[in-house]
């Protein structure tokens, strides 16, 4: 037990021929459970400390980590990646969550998947202790889907400069053409093909995805939009809930009025400028 929430330890995580660098930070107090983190896509680890150490401070011991050849876990040329959406959704999550049962044996756990990293859950099996997934921002989405004043930026990331420079480049090169963060390739093509596709990623299933297992979860599971959320709109939200039986999901629209804010957004809401929300992503007492 520690009195510091800034503290964190540096983690490495075996991950099927991959090694993911991750942050433990321990819970202060009374320990409540032991969360892990799974992040957006294009989004560090470090970006969620805030997040991570708020919720330590509230007893929840938190375990965030940057996806193999990304962020801190990148080992060599981004170009030379093989990663896919599914090697990260599937073998990087699977191997972040043994890490976190290794951390802390005893106890709830509860696993948090913000955007994409929310949308694998029904492909793998889950440890009896995990006792809550809570999912934010994580939908079906579908590029007519957005709102027209974001439209012209997903169609510049789906269908024109984005494929153009990941051929050209060997990966993504997100951040030369002001287009988000530097990806693998694998990872920009089938997240392409998903966000093109109605069907979303069900052609992938019993080929680079698993069957999935949509039938009413073992654990509360609470599915979280965000109502000013252009990125992953409500609706492609809904759409993911729906998979599951009627009445087996959570779901809560946070509205920026209800917490002060001026917005919450996608990305932003687990931000800093947006902890009034936090309690109620985390599932404690707002103070």
């Amino acid at each position: 037990m520690i009195s510091d929430a800034s503290t964190f330890k540096e983690i490495e995580i075996d991950a099927s021929e991959a090694r993911l660098a991750g942050r433990f930070y321990p819970p202060v107090g009374i320990v409540r459970a032991h969360l892990l983190l799974h992040g957006a896509t294009g989004v560090r680890q470090r970006y969620y400390a805030a997040f991570a150490r708020w919720a330590a401070s509230q007893g929840v011991g938190t375990l965030t980590y940057d996806y193999r050849d990304f962020g801190a876990s990148s080992r060599a040329p981004m170009k030379q990646s093989t990663a896919t959406m599914a090697t990260w959704g599937i073998d990087d999550q699977t191997a972040a969550e043994a890490a976190l049962r290794r951390i802390a044996p005893e106890g709830p756990l509860w696993l948090l998947g913000h955007s994409i990293g929310g949308l694998t859950f029904p492909f793998r099996s889950h440890d009896k202790r995990v006792a809550r997934v809570t999912t934010v921002g994580a939908g079906f989405g579908y590029y007519r889907d957005h709102p027209w004043s974001y439209l012209p930026l997903v169609l510049a990331f789906w269908f024109g400069v984005g494929p153009l420079a990941t051929a050209v480049a060997g990966y993504l090169p997100g951040r030369r053409i002001l287009l988000g963060a530097d990806l693998p390739a694998g990872v920009y093509w089938q997240w392409r093909r998903w966000c093109t596709n109605r069907s979303f990623f069900q052609p992938d299933f019993g080929h680079s995805l698993p069957i999935p297992d949509f039938s009413a979860p073992s654990f509360d599971m609470h599915m979280i939009t965000m109502e000013d959320d252009v990125v992953v709109p409500p609706v492609c939200v809904w759409r993911y809930a729906d998979s599951f039986p009627a009445g087996s999901v959570r779901r809560t629209m946070l509205k920026p009025s209800d917490y002060g804010l001026k917005s919450l957004r996608h990305i932003e809401v687990l931000s800093e400028q947006c902890k009034s929300a936090w309690p109620t992503i985390v599932g404690l007492p707002r103070s």
